[in-house]
């Protein structure tokens, strides 16, 4: 049995498939990002979960892509908790631009491609291989343009003032706002980049307002800048996109690289499906 897996910060899915490429079952599991997790919150997640328990050791190879895989140390720290659960299964763990990379460009054309969910990443992709020109530093530093970007600037707005108040009646409506709640989520809590992105909700409910249409063209030519123009290749090839934030925001998101000279490509709510395909082919 092959256990293919396409992880961000917020969920995991999973897809198991039998030797012949066919699907076994489907499930889901919070995210297992290995920058903000201990082992025994990972390994408590996989525990959890009744179908990764129940088929643990029948599990031949385990295809991991993950948000916060980018280094050899997180690849190891993931590739040793695996190891130890799913005991007879070949581990293999990259970083979920590689998902992205699979799901969303055909075999053999070129593309940029990029994630906007939780987090934010950009990759060029030459039909085979992979380049990144930037070693993500996660929520705090970078993640342009992400789901916790977004709340981190409705947060910050809202406190200082600067929101709209037909707006700040909708958000304080919306979240709680406490500041020892917010506090607690980003200081005391696990995964505070993943706290901060339930905040992005709302600007998609509100996006035909200028004030959030300000926000996501500012945050897009931002991601545009300091990741797309990484690679001359960009001014050739299709952008592609996966994650949530592209997705609900792909008008926008369209609007702005078309504004800078880039051709949209495909964007994707998940890349699950996509990437089970590319393993599908691997089998015929």
């Amino acid at each position: 049995m092959v256990l293919i897996v396409d992880s961000g910060a917020t969920k995991s899915d999973w897809i198991a498939l039998d030797e012949d490429g066919n699907q076994l079952f489907m499930t889901q599991t919070l995210g297992l990002s290995p920058e903000v997790l201990t082992r025994e919150i990972i390994d408590e997640r996989l525990a959890n979960n009744f179908e990764l328990s129940k088929h643990r050791k029948e599990i031949s190879r385990l295809f991991f892509y993950g948000a916060g895989c980018g280094t050899i140390r997180m690849k190891n720290y993931l590739t040793d908790i695996f190891q130890a659960y799913f005991v007879n299964a070949e581990i293999s763990v990259k970083e979920d631009t590689y998902a992205a990379a699979y799901a969303t460009t055909a075999p053999d054309e070129q593309a940029v491609v990029c994630i906007l969910g939780t987090g934010s990443n950009c990759c060029y992709f030459d039909g085979n291989q992979l380049y990144q020109k930037v070693h993500s530093l996660g929520y705090i530093l970078m993640d342009d343009c992400s789901g916790n970007y977004f709340g981190r600037q409705l947060i910050r707005d809202f406190y200082f003032n600067k929101m709209p108040l037909q707006l700040v009646k909708k958000f304080e409506q919306e979240y709680d706002l406490d500041a020892d709640v917010i506090k607690n989520n980003l200081y005391k809590q696990p995964n505070p980049n993943t706290y901060l992105a339930t905040f992005a909700k709302f600007i998609i409910q509100n996006k035909n307002e200028d004030y959030c249409q300000k926000l996501i063209k500012k945050g897009a030519q931002l991601f545009i800048d300091n990741f797309i123009r990484q690679f001359k290749e960009a001014e050739h090839v299709p952008v592609n996109f996966v994650g949530s934030i592209a997705y609900y925001l792909q008008d926008e998101l369209r609007a702005i690289l078309k504004e800078n000279n880039l051709k949209p490509g495909n964007i994707l709510r998940r890349p699950i499906d996509g990437l089970v395909k590319y393993h599908q082919a691997v089998f015929h």
